[in-house]
């Protein structure tokens, strides 16, 4: 019902946008843009939700490096950064309605670290695996697919794709030199955090790069060559995306494969690596999510995807596949309930609003539910037209 619901907001959205709006894609070297009042905004309130972003702002200090050393190092036993990192060196943005860009601020072109909004990418990989047989169904073990002894263990057996793309796995292991339980750790007894409790896969959401970074060496042996180039051959180069975007992993994540030296990636930047990509390319991906995964006369990606990584897990009812909901407009009350979006460290987020027709990206932003709720308001205080 949830989704015919999203389904019919959006049906209102397109039909209320300019003629030939809802097909508009950006070509790979330009992209239109359309004044505030002819997209259906309030040009002065636009204008101050913009201000109010770039107000709340959260750029400082700006050596990452130090930044995650300072966070995570006191929490986290033996923390260090494995990957590259790179300085932040002001806030960015970009709205677009009905396809066409509206507003921007900052640096829109500048590759930046992105922290878990990887995630998000990280999920249409494992979509496209599904799509080409790579992956028999998400309900799949990856013991049956992946023979490498991770999935060994009595614990481990039971884990499957969509455990692991829904965080609920509770994969037991240490990847890259990094132990699950020292990442995030929980309880303030240090000494039983090697000893944690185990829940049984699908049960329990925990957030942890650990784990997601086993989803991303799951998937490098399924494909069997190098996500970042699955990435830019079946999504960023279709989607006319910028070449400066990078994705990497840690200088220890290096894997012979097939007789090939390969990095296996990281799904964020809580180790460091990770995305490095612009708030364009991050505009460009989440128009194509607004578009049900269609890119003009291509299917980017399936379809079915696109409604499927919004089906919210048992276990936490917020959380698709590696995307964040709105469900209940708990997170965003300003927003409809079928939103969604990528969200990482330090304030990024791609937001995917398919009942108006409205992508927005924020980088470094530390009040994401309130330059939501004021582009929202903005565009609910346009006059009619």
């Amino acid at each position: 019902m949830r989704f015919l619901r999203s389904g019919l907001a959006l049906a209102f959205a397109l039909l209320a946008a300019p003629a030939g709006a809802a097909d508009y894609v950006p070509s790979r070297q330009h992209w239109e843009r359309r004044e505030p009042a002819a997209a259906g905004f309030d040009p002065r309130r636009l204008a101050e939700a913009v201000a109010y972003a770039q107000a709340h702002a959260d750029v400082q200090p700006a050596d990452m490096r130090q930044v995650l050393l300072d966070h995570y190092g006191p929490r986290e036993p033996g923390y260090r950064v494995h990957g590259p990192t790179k300085p932040r060196v002001g806030a960015a943005g970009v709205v677009v309605r009905h396809g066409y860009i509206v507003a921007q601020w900052g640096d829109v072109a500048r590759a930046d670290m992105t922290f878990s909004v990887a995630k998000s990418y990280l999920s249409s990989v494992a979509g496209l695996a599904l799509a080409d047989g790579l992956i028999g169904s998400l309900d799949d073990r990856l013991a049956d697919t992946v023979d490498d002894g991770s999935y060994a263990s009595p614990h481990n057996a039971p884990i499957t794709w969509r455990h692991m793309l829904t965080q609920t796995s509770d994969w037991q292991g240490t990847l890259w030199g990094i132990p699950d339980w020292a990442d995030r750790p929980e309880g303030a007894d240090r000494a039983r955090w090697p000893q944690r409790t185990l829940y049984a896969p699908g049960t329990r959401f925990k957030y942890n790069d650990v784990r997601i970074n086993a989803l991303a060496y799951a998937l490098l042996q399924v494909w069997r060559k190098p996500l970042p180039q699955v990435l830019k051959e079946r999504v960023m180069d279709p989607i006319g995306a910028s070449a400066t975007w990078r994705w990497t992993g840690y200088d220890d994540s290096w894997v012979d494969l097939d007789g090939l030296r390969m990095q296996s990636v990281s799904g964020g930047g809580h180790f460091g690596g990770g995305m490095f990509v612009s708030a364009l390319d991050h505009a460009r991906y989440g128009l194509l999510f607004l578009r049900g995964g269609r890119w003009g006369e291509r299917q980017v990606l399936p379809a079915d995807w696109i409604p499927q990584v919004q089906r919210p897990s048992p276990a936490k009812d917020d959380y698709g596949l590696l995307w964040w909901l709105n469900t209940g407009r708990k997170a965003v009350p300003a927003a409809p309930g079928s939103a969604y979006w990528a969200a990482g460290f330090g304030g990024h987020y791609i937001y995917v609003d398919g009942a108006h027709d409205l992508v927005v990206v924020l980088r470094w932003d530390k009040d994401f539910p309130g330059t939501i709720a004021r582009i929202l308001g903005a565009l609910q205080a346009a006059p009619e037209r």
